[in-house]
């Protein structure tokens, strides 16, 4: 496979964490402007563990979803108690403060005579473990999706799940939700952590295709198209925020003809979904009729028409 294409298709694998982090509050009525944090925090912690610690890559995957994951809970608790607007300039705020930390953070060890490690600004390299061991591009693009698969799976789950419901109820009317016995704090708390580890795993993965890690990659501009992506791609299920990774990266930044022009295109197209399909291309009502239509297109006569298949039998037979 084209080296270029393999490039483009990694991306849009890890980008993809990104987005569904910022999907799963946005299905709970949050705007959060500040998942990039956790990408930063699952990048940092995984690649330390690989290459400072020298634990195996997918110890080290599960440490940086961990890491990001422990940070949502600290970020949730304060910030929860905040809603709509205030809530998403708090985590825009934790996502600079994240950034800044990691601008100052060192922590060096010598490796063969080299130091390795987070160096402040001047970024932190060396994080070679797929080289060690190897693994080329191509197969480390087939890991990145067997990853996002596995993630996506569990996202389908929870969404059929009664955590799932309550989630989309808290997204839909929080007061109601409420007056049910749903608690508000617990439910939401519960998705930012879900929201940080999934980034967090975007982030590992990442830290080990690249290989070098600079602060300034993790800038707000990150988070602002993290949550566009679920506008666009639709919120009415986990597949959703994916196409809206597909249309930016694939697309825009991909192609030729949009060469200097990707950020007004993308810009103008958030604002015409915004006005026209507020919920995104694949919103809940696309989603039910692409359900209707497979169901009536793929499903036997019987179970179509709920009987068991057999001619009805005539009087008197």
């Amino acid at each position: 496979m084209d080296e270029y294409l393999v490039q483009v298709l990694s991306n849009i694998g890890m980008i993809s964490f990104l987005a569904l982090s910022a999907y799963i509050l946005l299905i709970t009525g949050e705007i959060s402007f500040g998942q990039q944090a956790f990408f930063a925090i699952g990048a940092y912690a995984s690649g330390i563990a690989t290459a400072m610690w020298g634990w195996g890559f997918w110890p080290g995957l599960v440490w940086g979803a961990a890491a990001a994951g422990a940070a949502a809970f600290l970020l949730a608790w304060p910030t929860l108690r905040m809603r709509g607007l205030f809530f998403a300039i708090g985590t825009l705020a934790f996502a600079e403060m994240v950034r800044l930390i990691f601008e100052i953070f060192r922590y060096q060890v010598e490796i063969d005579g080299e130091l390795v490690g987070p160096n402040g600004s001047e970024g932190f390299r060396g994080i070679r473990y797929i080289f060690e061991q190897d693994i080329s591009a191509f197969h480390y693009m087939l890991l990145i999706y067997a990853v996002l698969a596995g993630v996506l799976a569990l996202l389908f789950v929870i969404e059929r799940t009664r955590l799932g419901a309550i989630w989309r109820m808290l997204g839909e009317d929080e007061l109601l939700a409420e007056t049910e016995g749903v608690n508000r704090t617990y439910y939401k708390v519960l998705a930012t952590v879900v929201a940080g580890a999934v980034a967090g795993i975007g982030g590992a993965l990442y830290a080990h295709m690249n290989t070098y890690l600079e602060p300034k990659i993790f800038n707000v501009m990150l988070g602002v198209h993290s949550l566009a992506y679920g506008l666009i791609g639709g919120l009415g299920t986990a597949f959703g925020p994916l196409i809206g990774v597909g249309i930016d990266i694939g697309l825009l930044e991909s192609a030729r003809i949009f060469s200097g022009y990707r950020m007004i295109v993308f810009g103008g197209l958030v604002a015409l979904l915004l006005i026209f399909r507020p919920r995104g291309l694949l919103d809940e009502a696309a989603v039910h009729a692409l359900v209707a239509w497979w169901r009536n297109t793929f499903s036997s006569p019987a179970k179509r028409s709920g009987g068991s298949g057999r001619p009805p039998e005539r009087p008197g037979a």
